[in-house]
């Protein structure tokens, strides 16, 4: 296993990713290469304003490149004159980041009465939690009215709803600041007086429940600005890589429920903290939450047993959740804090679909467009602005790499990009240190490129070595064997580490995994009465479709056969719909509205999905 033509390069030809800094916060994210800087921005919470959902109309999105180059565009022409062009000046939406960058971002200005979040959508500022500075006369004999009855009348136009649990403080707040307060209204409820003047503190936080990682970003809900991001793996994790996993252990367990429960709690907890103590914000002053999660993780961190989740046919305990105090899901902020859930339409297009469905814009759009959530469970949506279908399709842990031989996360040492030339095979390594092992994107690369080359066929095995000896000297030393199976060497072996390699089984876990998302989405369009020419684009979401070359998903047949300027990388589309149901009530409805629209396809109990699924099963020649 060390082949005498060991000639991997750190550094492919052609960067696929690329590393940006922003100033003044001092925040570096790695995205992949053409991720437009505004995208880049706002997926990591950094805030650019913007009112026209990133189509460069509105010019405001200005920022100056200081280290790097991004071509000047015909927009850029128009906003900015010759000097400020020449020191660096560009609109974020229409600068694709190509190569590491070093940017200056100015502070908004403005209030802005709309934001631009999800996939170029623009949300009208409009949250649930308001507000409002209110002064009173001090109670006389004259004027004797209660306490409560006093602040209700100054928000009449807000509530005339209060919670018991303000009645507690309320005599002793307003008369220590002099009948001078603020009132917090969440919905149609009094949750909070505050003292004082505090109608510019307004914040709320934003969760992506993922099985496998969880995302928290901190807003200021009146400016819709981002404060501050994190994330971490969900601390369920010893409990099994995926859904099933989990549903398994609480059926085993009659105690793992409860653990898994508080676990997920432990993890929200933890972020929310992190977020707060970022952004210097005190926990007292997040007045709700909105989480988007798969239907076993919510079900979970809700206390509902999964297990009817697990089993056929597959049932929900309820599509949508009542709103609830922050508190009951492990949250130590504002105490009367409320948190909402995105609801769910099946037990495998869970809330995580409907956030990343309504981010994307699925049901506004007038394009047939196809939207992938690729993962363990790959969720799938087709829609054309007037129809909207959706089915999931079991790809297994490939993609997560955890059931290849030498996959890990990605994680600095992990091999993300492959490219192979007549100069060899280049790696692209996180850390830029030596490889250690092979995250998914890497996998997808490395099979895409040796089918390419020859050295994978359209089965998906391995070529005879006196077939690869003679075909592609360069290539074949590193096609060799391991306890009596073939694998192909990425990096060698040295004296400090191990080597890193693709296996004959790693292909087939991959086969299996793009086969199942492609049986998938191709029984979609055949039931929604299209053809896979029809489809004018592919958003993938996810934080493994962020990263994934779209020329490989093309090359081996996991997405449509189109341009791949027409295949867009969506980010984190689950955790951008969390934070537009924050920023405003009429996308919160439009959630609530997508599972009444969405019709859901069922492939387990289907006659042809095995065939079609074997079919499926070779690569594109």
């Amino acid at each position: 296993m060390d082949p005498q033509h060991e000639s991997t390069e750190l550094h492919p030809p052609t960067v696929a990713r690329v590393d940006l800094s922003f100033e003044p916060s001092g925040k570096s994210v790695r995205v992949p290469t053409g991720v437009s800087v505004f995208d880049a921005a706002s997926w990591n919470g950094i805030a650019i304003d913007s009112t026209c959902g990133g189509h460069g109309t509105c010019k405001k999105c200005k920022v100056q490149v200081l280290e790097g180059s991004v071509p000047v565009g015909r927009l850029d022409s128009r906003a900015f004159s010759a000097d400020d062009l020449a020191d660096g000046w560009r609109l974020a939406c229409i600068a694709n980041a190509t190569c590491d960058l070093r940017i200056h971002v100015p502070p908004l200005t403005t209030r802005p009465k709309a934001a631009t979040v999800g996939v170029g959508r623009q949300v009208i500022l409009r949250p649930s939690v308001v507000k409002r500075h209110i002064t009173m006369p001090d109670p006389t004999l004259t004027d004797q009215r209660p306490d409560s009855r006093r602040v209700l009348d100054e928000i009449t136009d807000l509530t005339e709803n209060i919670d018991p649990h303000v009645l507690r403080d309320l005599p002793r707040i307003l008369r220590a600041n002099n009948f001078d307060v603020t009132a917090v209204v969440v919905d149609d409820m009094l949750v909070a007086v505050e003292p004082g003047d505090t109608s510019d503190r307004l914040f709320g936080i934003a969760c992506d429940l993922g099985t496998t990682t969880v995302v928290a970003t901190l807003l200021d809900l009146s400016t819709g600005t981002p404060l501050a991001v994190a994330s971490m793996l969900n601390k369920q994790q010893p409990f099994g890589a995926d859904v099933i996993s989990r549903i398994s252990a609480t059926m085993l367990d009659p105690n793992a429920l409860d653990k898994l429960q508080q676990l997920a709690h432990e993890t929200l907890a933890e972020l929310a903290a992190e977020v707060c103590a970022e952004a210097d914000i005190d926990p007292n002053e997040i007045y709700e939450v909105a989480i988007a999660g798969n239907a076993t993780m919510t079900q979970i961190a809700l206390g509902i047993d999964p297990e009817p989740l697990g089993v056929a046919p597959f049932i929900l305990a309820t599509e949508t959740y009542p709103t609830m105090l922050a508190s009951e899901l492990g949250f130590v902020l504002n105490p009367r804090a409320r948190a909402f859930l995105f609801p769910a339409l099946g037990a495998y297009v869970g809330g995580d679909i409907i956030a990343g469905a309504l981010a994307t814009g699925m049901d506004r759009d007038k394009r047939l467009r196809l939207f992938i959530d690729i993962g363990t469970n790959c969720e799938i949506v087709l829609g054309d602005g007037e129809r909207l279908m959706a089915t999931a399709a079991p790809a297994g842990p490939a993609f997560e790499a955890a059931s290849i031989k030498c996959g890990m996360r990605a994680a600095p040492g992990a091999i993300e990009v492959i490219t192979i030339d007549d100069a060899g095979v280049h790696l692209q390594v996180i850390g830029d240190v030596h490889p250690v092992g092979l995250c998914g994107s890497g996998l997808v690369d490395a099979v895409a490129e040796l089918a390419r080359v020859g050295i994978i066929d359209a089965s998906g095995r391995f070529i005879p070595e006196e077939t690869a000896a003679e075909r592609l000297p360069l290539l074949a030393p590193r096609l060799t064997e391991l306890n009596g199976e073939r694998i192909f060497v990425l990096a060698a072996e040295t004296d400090e580490h191990e080597a890193v390699y693709l296996s004959q089984r790693d292909v087939r876990e991959l086969q299996f995994a793009k086969a199942a998302i492609s049986t998938g989405w191709k029984l979609l369009v055949e039931e929604f009465g299209a053809d896979p020419s029809d489809i004018q684009q592919v958003l993938l979401a996810g934080s493994f479709g962020t990263y994934l070359s779209a020329r490989n998903a093309v090359a081996i047949g996991l997405v449509p056969s189109i341009p791949v300027l027409r295949i867009v990388s969506a980010g984190n589309v689950a955790g951008e719909g969390a934070k537009m149901s924050l920023l405003s009530g009429p996308e919160r409805h439009g959630a609530a509205a997508l599972i009444r629209e969405i019709e859901y396809l069922e492939l387990s109990d289907r006659a042809d999905f095995n065939d079609r699924f074997v079919d499926e099963l070779a690569f594109p020649v």
